[in-house]
């Protein structure tokens, strides 16, 4: 049994057209308990969410903590086209369908957007939703920004290297301890063949971005369709999620937004400030409060 002190595996065969491929995850917490999905960013893995999920399991919830394909332990994709947030949503469709409901999903970044298409679908719908530090408008020069670390694909000689990796191009999580940015590097990186630690993500995840012009990103639509209630965090230096778009978020009915000072792109929530937020929304105790 899942607990939280320690993680246990999990494993699902999705089908993907023609092919199929197995989505993996860590899962916290009792396996009767009302299921919480946390998904990660775009080069992230699920264990970015150990401190959450410790936090809700002790209150009796089941948290799920996927990697999506192509990172983490889950399988790589035959074609890097299928690397897409479609691609995934459908993915976790099939997944929900087994996953006792209600639930709720927490989202960071790409996990935040595969959650708002999940959340689109009626049937399918998480019960509560958290977005962290994304929305329904991507700016050209944020996404032009992950661009550029995606390109790069390094490779370092032990985990210090990657951790100095991580603090650089993830500077905007906030400012997380010393144990934390070493468990980020423990669980981020893998060996390769020749020995060489790499990250631990399909260099192939960075195809739909790198290969044409980037440009904003327009999934107001796709916002329309979503009709839980929403917490919207924000790191108040984030370039993704901009200061007019999470306000105009905000002024729909059952969003709540909260900004989170000290972080950019994303808050890391491993402060129990953050996951104190996050606990009191999924709660339904009331809504969380409004820092911004």
């Amino acid at each position: 049994m899942a607990s939280p002190e320690g993680p246990i595996p999990g494993a699902f065969r999705c089908a993907l057209g023609p092919a199929t491929a197995v989505l993996r995850w860590v899962e916290w917490g009792p396996p009767d308990g009302m299921p919480v999905v946390c998904v990660h960013g775009l080069t992230r893995t699920g264990r970015d969410f150990d401190a959450l999920a410790k936090r809700l399991a002790s209150l009796g919830r089941r948290v799920i903590c996927p990697d999506v394909f192509g990172r983490g332990n889950s399988d790589w994709l035959p074609d890097g086209t299928l690397y897409a947030v479609p691609v995934y949503a459908l993915a976790f469709r099939q997944f929900l369908e087994a996953l006792p409901r209600p639930y709720d999903w927490v989202g960071t970044s790409m996990g935040g957007l595969i959650g708002m298409a999940v959340a689109g679908m009626p049937e399918f719908a998480p019960r509560r939703m958290v977005l962290n530090d994304v929305g329904p408008f991507l700016p050209a020069a944020a996404l032009r920004r992950i661009a550029a670390y995606l390109s790069l694909r390094p490779d370092f000689t032990d985990l210090d290297e990657v951790e100095t990796h991580l603090r650089l191009v993830h500077a905007g999580f906030g400012q997380l301890s010393d144990e934390t940015w070493r468990q980020m590097a423990e669980t981020s990186a893998r060996r390769a063949p020749g020995g060489r630690l790499v990250l631990h993500y399909d260099p192939a995840i960075a195809g739909p971005m790198l290969g044409g012009e980037i440009a904003d990103v327009d999934l107001w639509p796709v916002w329309e369709a979503v009709s839980p209630p929403v917490l919207v965090l924000r790191g108040a230096e984030s370039d993704l999620l901009e200061e007019g778009t999470a306000a105009r978020m905000a002024e729909r009915p059952g969003v709540t937004l909260a900004t989170i000072p000290g972080c950019g792109h994303a808050p890391g929530l491993v402060d129990p400030v953050q996951t104190d937020l996050i606990v009191d929304f999924l709660s339904g105790s009331g809504a969380a409060t409004r820092t911004d």
